[in-house]
């Protein structure tokens, strides 16, 4: 009678196990999906625009079975992307009324490449000079300039220590500012200003991006990605991105498919990245889109 019970304890447990789904091994994801997933999604998206919401929709739910972590951020960042208010609206000339008054507002001034000798073209010069009157306004606000070596024939100079020493001859403190003088791209504006700020300047967690107006979406996509990436979960980011100021360029561009390199290259695929940058990403060795 004991061994019967006990027989009939056991089929009941293995049917329980059954029902509740304990018993199914649980699916495996290989880690290398995951930067795959990324740079489809995303090439996807800077190649055909609208016309990949679905599919986007779709490798977003792949990624989520192989990390839902990193698709929970990814989708932020995607949606950011594909929104109407990206970079939107543009402020010429001057940061807008009803910022923080306090040093919890800093203000990103994006570099621009030098010229060969060092010295700085007329686009950085304009951008200053919207920083300078945005400083002025906000004067208690940090300004970071950033942008490493871009001078072809002189290797000590930075646009970041140019535009530092420029904002200082026109009066601003040099304890505002900081200097970000090691980056050579958008992308990496947002990382190593990402690490002085957070790592240095506690009390900074508002971020203003002062750049040509054509420059202001892809700065402010960037700097909002990179916060919500390093982010422990989605919605505790240490960064906010919350306004802009703008030089109105005569002219100048950036495609989504150059900000679809930035992005792959925050997820930390250099090597694709410089291919989109330089054009010779293929992409049609992707899946098609249908």
């Amino acid at each position: 009678m004991k061994q019967r019970k006990s027989i009939r304890m056991v089929c009941l447990a293995v049917l329980f196990l059954i029902l509740t789904g304990c018993g199914r091994q649980a699916a495996t994801y290989d880690p290398q999906l995951i930067p795959e997933l990324i740079e489809e999604m995303v090439v996807d998206y800077g190649a055909y625009g609208t016309d990949a919401e679905e599919k986007v929709a779709s490798l977003l739910s792949e990624l989520e079975k192989a990390d839902a972590g990193t698709a929970a951020r990814w989708k932020q960042v995607m949606q950011i992307w594909m929104s109407k208010d990206l970079g939107q609206p543009l402020h010429y000339d001057i940061l807008p009324d009803g910022l923080p008054g306090t040093n919890e507002l800093c203000i990103v001034v994006l570099g621009f490449q030098l010229n060969p000798d060092g010295t700085m073209r007329e686009e950085l010069i304009q951008r200053l000079t919207v920083a300078l009157a945005s400083a002025e306004k906000y004067p208690n606000a940090y300004i970071v300039c950033t942008g490493g070596g871009t001078a072809a024939e002189n290797e000590s100079a930075s646009e970041a220590g140019e535009m530092a020493k420029w904002l200082q001859e026109h009066g601003v403190d040099r304890q505002r500012l900081i200097v970000e003088d090691n980056s050579i791209t958008t992308a990496q504006n947002a990382v190593f200003t990402y690490d002085i700020l957070t790592s240095l300047y506690p009390s900074v967690n508002k971020l203003a991006i002062v750049s040509s107006d054509y420059h202001i979406a892809t700065g402010e996509l960037l700097f909002r990605a990179e916060s919500i990436l390093r982010a422990s979960v989605p919605g505790n980011e240490r960064l906010e991105v919350i306004s802009n100021a703008a030089w109105k360029a005569p002219s100048g561009s950036l495609s989504a498919m150059f900000q679809a390199g930035a992005l792959i290259e925050l997820s930390g695929d250099i090597g694709t990245a410089f291919e989109i940058y330089y054009d010779t990403y293929d992409i049609h060795e992707l899946p098609p889109l249908k």
